[in-house]
């Protein structure tokens, strides 16, 4: 039987049983048997040197070989062969390898002496780590036996760890040093097969064993560890194989458009509200985390046994730990056995001792031993309560240690209602981190307002967090915030429930204990109101400021928002976001303090700023009144004194003769982007076909602004933001001005939006459309509310079905929140007081939001 067949028959076994474990290992192994005897076949046949040997190397050398892995040999040629071979050896060679390419063997093959050998060894790491794990196939074994001896005798043990130790630093700085991504490599991200096989290669290359089962009989783990490392290793071996069978390719990627399939090949099926997929990224968390923990603990024994660790580097930090070379390290390895309340202490003493940078692997061992008396009774002890609030309110080091609590499964050991989102995906389009790293991302934020070493990243929030008296509170708020998720229902109010048994169990004060619920009840209200509501209005403010009651409670909202928002993704946060934000946390102080907005006040003392800046930039006096004198107070309302003098600028010689449509842009006065008018006559797709541009341009709008003038004349303002990253803002002005203008100059049909290619993450989980139009509150115009998974050409397409029906605009709240939109409209127009038009444009709406086919 051929290798493809035999391989294809494998497969199919394969298929037809429900996968395990075993079954797998048996399959690797099998494949790998297979593949030898192909070879086999194909090197009798081949007219070598009978001193040559051909080897297995790499992953083939294990033994094992998954669906789609290559087969990595290496023909090793006696010792005299000249370095420039004989033609007919040459000939042969070729024809070696390019039949087992004919065969289907998609091979890896170098050829080489064992002098050759030894030099590429001394000059590669990567080669040195193919040949220790050589397994003959066919050959003398004498000379086989030359060759291993000579390859581990090459290997210098110190040098080749910290090698990989470098090499492994690197991979996982790729993969940003978690096994948590959405999308993981089973193989290469931390915790994952490359980790287990770093360890095998280490401890080959210092001669102290080639499976768990020696490392444990050489006493550099557990017999229960080194249990647990076949688990888990069997675990992502299981993983890995149902990728490359499901994609029929090499994939170690767990990415969405397979984690289905997958999950379903194993036999998950949903709970509730859970998905099957989310269950299968649970099982691959889980396995990845404890290799995580694994593999610290036998990485510094190794260390150490290859390394050693002077005495000198030893000194005490109490009667019950030691500083060993700058990791914590226990007295005693029974420790927590016997007193569980030093577990706490450890993290207290990491995140509050200068000069420690880890836990020792005795250290790690205890606490991996130690999960059983981490039980109730434990979380419920008073001096354990009193630990961790020592660690909340320690000056520093609260994001290092409560990182190593979640390493360490400490930290959702001791919150019990944490442990239930470690390793819990989002399916939200919105943050691209589990729950836990998000909640602890989240953590990092907050902290880092209270360093004055980045102040610099967050001016304002480090401003507030400087005169915010308690920032424990805003990290248990930061704690809490998002550990009601998964669990059907509202998530802030599971929170809620969550933080107040926390503040009552730990003791904080009924003001301290409000002030936490709070926070986390409300922690996205905040953003809802910047970014959805219109904050020139007055009543919106001052409702908020009801909401909030006092300016403790607005301070720390506003900085656990900020914080949240730049802990979901590095898309979501702009600096036109952060604005919004700030603008509604200095209109609801005000209005808190006692000064509550009075809005003819302070429109007249914006006017009177737009004209000193209009005097500053030598305009003529009365500059501005011809275009004042067509606009409503809304106008004013809704645009700083700035944008008022810019619009006067540019516009004053067109009031009263417009011919066509004025475009004018410049670099946004408020971040990245551009900042674009637009006066044109007002039309039903006039709105339309400016979103048309952009869209067709590749730009993004961030907000809109929207009016008309008394005498029938469209104002516009656009806050937009380029695709192209590398662009300069300022070149694109002139091309925005030309290529705008002569897109309002088009008459005729509005044509169709573009279709693009939608991102994998929009395709495996669509974000399912909502269109909510309901009258304001003064009944005056109506609110439209939009969600949809984000894509391309979205927001022009809204915009034709409103230009259809002849719906005006009076106010754009445009927010994108990762791959999902949440827009808001403020429209009017004689349609929306039909109820039966009404429900044709809701529909309308809603076929425009669905993903394409």
């Amino acid at each position: 039987m051929s290798w493809r067949d035999a391989k294809q028959r494998l497969l199919q076994q394969f298929a037809q049983q429900s996968p395990s474990t075993a079954r797998v290992q048996a399959l690797l192994k099998a494949l790998a048997a297979q593949a030898d005897a192909a070879l086999l076949a194909l090197w009798q046949a081949a007219s070598l040197p009978a001193q040559a040997c051909l080897v297995a190397v790499g992953g083939f050398g294990r033994g094992e070989l998954f669906p789609s892995s290559d087969v990595d040999v290496l023909v090793l040629l006696p010792s005299d062969v000249d370095a420039h071979m004989p033609g007919p050896l040459r000939d042969s060679l070729e024809a070696f390898i390019s039949a087992c390419w004919d065969a289907g063997l998609e091979i890896g093959s170098s050829v080489r002496t064992l002098p050759e050998c030894l030099i590429e060894a001394r000059k590669d790491l990567t080669v040195q780590t193919s040949l220790l794990e050589a397994r003959r196939l066919a050959g003398p074994p004498k000379v086989f036996q030359a060759f291993t001896q000579a390859v581990g005798a090459a290997v210098d043990a110190p040098t080749f760890l910290r090698g990989k130790l470098l090499e492994m630093q690197q991979r996982h700085t790729k993969f940003e040093d978690t096994p948590y991504a959405l999308e993981p490599n089973c193989k290469e991200s931390p915790g994952g097969l490359r980790d287990l096989q770093v360890l095998m290669w280490i401890a080959r290359g210092a001669g102290l064993g080639a499976s768990w089962g020696e490392l444990a009989r050489a006493g550099l783990i557990s017999a229960l560890e080194a249990r647990h490392l076949q688990r888990n290793e069997a675990t992502l071996k299981l993983i890995r194989c149902l990728l490359h069978a499901q994609a029929g390719r090499r994939e170690d990627r767990l990415v969405f458009d397979l984690q289905a399939a997958v999950a379903q090949r194993l036999g998950l099926k949903a709970q509730g509200t859970v998905r099957a997929s989310e269950l299968l990224m649970r099982r691959y968390y889980w396995a990845a985390k404890a290799v995580t923990q694994l593999n610290q603990i036998l990485m510094l024994n190794l260390q150490e046994r290859i390394q050693g660790v002077a005495e000198a580097a030893v000194r005490p930090l109490n009667p019950r730990f030691q500083d060993r070379a700058g990791l914590i390290d226990v007295v005693d390895e029974d420790l927590f056995q016997r007193e569980p309340g030093a577990i706490l202490e450890t993290f207290v003493l990491y995140a509050t001792v200068a000069g420690l940078k880890g836990l020792s692997s005795r250290t790690l061992r205890a606490l991996y031993n130690a999960r059983g008396v981490m039980d109730a009774r434990w979380r419920s002890d008073a001096r354990n309560r009193e630990q961790f609030m020592t660690l909340l309110r320690a000056p520093q080091g609260q994001t290092h240690a409560l990182r190593l609590m979640n390493q360490t499964s400490v930290l959702g050991r001791y919150l019990w209602a944490f442990r239930a989102i470690v390793g819990q995906m989002q399916h939200d389009l919105f943050h691209v981190y589990t729950v836990d790293q998000h909640i602890l991302m989240v953590v990092r934020n907050m902290r880092r307002f209270f360093i004055p070493e980045h102040a610099h990243e967050y001016p304002f929030c480090s401003q507030l967090a400087a005169q915010f008296d308690a920032p424990a509170l805003l990290l248990i708020a930061a704690l809490f915030h998002d550990i009601g998720k998964g669990r059907g229902g509202d998530h802030s109010q599971i929170g809620g429930i969550e933080a107040r048994r926390f503040a009552r169990a730990h003791k904080l004060s009924k003001a301290d204990a409000e002030l936490v619920e709070f926070l986390v009840r409300k922690h996205l209200r905040l953003s809802q109101v910047a970014q959805k509501e219109d904050l020139s209005d007055p009543e919106v403010v001052a409702a908020f400021a009801r909401e909030v009651g006092d300016a403790r409670r607005l301070t720390a909202l506003y900085l656990l928002t900020v914080a949240d928002i730049r802990g979901t993704s590095p898309k979501v946060w702009n600096a036109w976001k952060g604005k919004l934000l700030e603008d509604c946390y200095r209109l609801t102080l005000r209005h808190l303090g006692g000064a509550p907005i009075k809005h003819e006040a302070e429109i007249e003392a914006r006017r009177q700023e737009a004209r000193q800046l209009l005097a500053l930039r030598s305009a003529l006096p009365d500059t501005e009144a011809p275009l004042w004198a067509t606009l409503q107070l809304s106008y004013f309302a809704r645009h700083e004194a700035s944008e008022l003098a810019w619009h006067a600028r540019e516009l004053w010689r067109h009031v009263g003769q417009l011919a066509g449509a004025v475009v004018r842009a410049r670099p946004s006065p408020v971040g990245e982007g551009l900042q674009v008018l637009v006066y044109a006559r007002d039309v039903p797709d006039l709105f339309a076909r400016i979103c048309g541009y952009f869209d067709g341009a590749g730009f993004n709008i961030l907000d809109a602004k929207v009016h008309t003038t008394r005498d029938g004349v469209a104002l516009d303002t656009f806050q937009v933001l380029s695709g192209d990253v590398g662009a300069l803002q300022r070149d694109l002005v002139p091309l925005v001005e030309q290529k705008l203008a002569l897109a309002l100059a088009q008459t005729g049909p509005l044509p169709e939006p573009r279709r693009a290619r939608l991102s994998r993450r929009v395709k495996s989980f669509p974000y399912t459309p909502r269109v909510s139009l309901r009258p304001d509150e003064r009944a005056q115009a109506w609110v439209l509310s939009l969600s949809a998974s984000d894509r391309a050409g979205l927001l022009y397409a809204i915009a034709r079905v409103l230009a259809r029906h002849r719906i005006n605009l009076q106010l754009a709240k445009i927010s994108t929140l990762g791959e999902r939109v949440e827009d808001s409209f403020l429209v009017n127009g004689a349609a929306l007081q039909n109820p039966r038009e009404q429900l044709v444009i809701e529909s309308e709406l809603l076929d425009a939001l669905a993903l394409p086919g």
